[in-house]
């Protein structure tokens, strides 16, 4: 067992540098790394860091290191949307807002009870793949992956 530190300033050694120890050699961040850990991720944009290790031989930690500093890359989960709208939809969807903008400003105390809704259904929402498994790999400047919600009526 090493001495501590107060032991070793008691004896008058004053070094503020680390001694050498035993175990793995520190792993110097080389091109050829980053080259090597991007082309696994282009290959696979959900691939874990706990993998990439695997496969080149290096710490996890490592791993986790370089992604962000020499790739700029983040692991995003995907974001939620209920469904995608086509150009058309969109438009549709703009002007009913557009129209109840106008009927709100037109009697803002009489606009609830004028707002008719037509029909309410329940939906049962399930979505066989978690929040973990959609991780994907995605440069900084990049949008978040959409994933959509699979739905089942009762």
């Amino acid at each position: 067992m090493p001495p501590s530190k107060l032991a070793q300033f008691k004896r008058g050694d004053f070094s503020t540098c680390d001694a050498p120890q035993r175990g793995q050699p520190k792993t110097v961040t080389t091109p050829e790394i980053i080259d090597q850990i991007h082309e696994l991720i282009l290959e696979d944009y959900r691939i874990s860091a706990k993998s990439i290790a695997e496969q080149l031989g290096i710490s996890r930690e490592w791993v986790g290191y370089i992604i962000p500093e020499d790739s700029d890359m983040w692991k995003l989960s995907a974001k939620w949307v209920l469904k995608y709208l086509n150009v058309d939809q969109k438009h549709q969807w703009c002007q009913s807002s557009e129209q109840l903008l106008e009927f709100f400003d037109h009697d803002p105390n009489d606009f609830l009870s004028r707002l008719v809704i037509m029909d309410e259904t329940w939906l049962y929402c399930h979505d066989s793949e978690t929040k973990q498994q959609s991780l994907e790999w995605r440069h900084s400047g990049s949008p978040r992956p959409k994933k959509l919600r699979v739905q089942k009526s009762t």
